[in-house]
């Protein structure tokens, strides 16, 4: 399954073009590289003859949502092991948390002290005890089939077509999929939504190819942080383009890139695709916040 590119028709200088790839728009709620990581893992999970998924994530966590979605979608029981104890008297008021127990997902509130431990064996025992068998989805989701799922979101012409391709970086799954499937003559940047540079040594297990780079630059802060200039710069592109980007990962990706172009980083008559990857529900718990600090919130979505 693919989704055509939107081209960007913004006044940009050197004969620049650039595309958007709408991975948004590939499902309502498992949307984006989501979609992409669990197909694969899915497929393992029914083949295993699992009928639990189990994962970790944050109070906004698109990931949550989305294995949520898959598991109301194929028929699974889900579980969310979530980072804070004190959110568990506040479903009502996280908008995802709501949506994803509205599809069937039990919660399972550790404190952000034993969350650190969630890869560990004895952590998993102790889930293992408590809720039986499971197939077992990592936070992010990246795993070797996510990372596969990943590979299929370049078609052949995208492989051709551009010089660039451009997008945002989490766990490094989605953007290790793009590099396998990536022509080694393209160019790939990965912006990452995460302060520091350890991400590099992340992908370098998952990939082979040289033709990548992780910019850093474009964090505002660090997970899951905005300022003003990122939501003005939000409510602009949607107002001038009519795509609406996430404040976590794609907007911060799409703010790097036309930067990037302003300071003459990119070749004359480059080529650049950039992957939407989603994770528009998270908008809404981010305009919560905003809302109570009476800074501007994202006017395109609805609370």
């Amino acid at each position: 399954m693919e989704f055509s590119n939107q081209k960007i028709h913004l006044d940009l200088p050197n004969g620049i073009e650039l595309f958007i790839k709408r991975e948004d728009l590939l499902h309502p709620i498992i949307s984006g590289n989501k979609f992409r990581k669990l197909k694969y893992n899915i497929q393992s999970a029914k083949k295993l003859g699992q009928s639990t998924l189990l994962t970790f994530g944050g109070a906004f966590s698109n990931h949550i949502l989305a294995v949520a979605g898959a598991g109301a979608e194929f028929g699974f029981k889900t579980i969310g092991v979530i980072r804070g104890e004190e959110l568990e008297d506040k479903i009502k008021e996280n908008p995802t948390l709501a949506h994803a127990q509205a599809l069937g997902m039990q919660f399972y509130f550790v404190s952000r002290t034993a969350y650190r431990d969630k890869e560990s064996s004895l952590f998993i025992a102790h889930l293992q005890e408590k809720f039986g068998d499971f197939y077992l989805l990592p936070e992010g989701g990246t795993n070797n089939l996510a990372i596969k799922g990943c590979e299929e979101i370049l078609a052949l012409s995208d492989k051709h077509n551009f010089s660039h391709i451009a997008c945002a970086v989490g766990t490094g799954g989605t953007f290790s999929g793009l590099i396998n499937s990536s022509d080694e003559n393209q160019q790939l940047i990965g912006f990452s939504s995460l302060k520091g540079s350890f991400l590099s040594d992340v992908i370098c297990n998952f990939v082979k190819k040289k033709n990548w780079s992780i910019n850093d630059t474009y964090h505002f802060g660090g997970y899951g942080k905005v300022n003003e200039e990122l939501i003005s710069f939000l409510n602009s592109f949607y107002s001038q383009t009519n795509i609406p980007l996430d404040p976590i990962y794609t907007g911060k990706m799409v703010f790097g890139v036309l930067d990037l172009i302003k300071k003459e980083y990119f070749p004359p008559n480059s080529k650049i695709l950039m992957i939407h990857t989603g994770g528009l529900q998270g908008i809404k718990g981010m305009n919560f916040a905003l809302q109570k600090k009476n800074k501007e919130i994202i006017q395109y979505v609805k609370n």
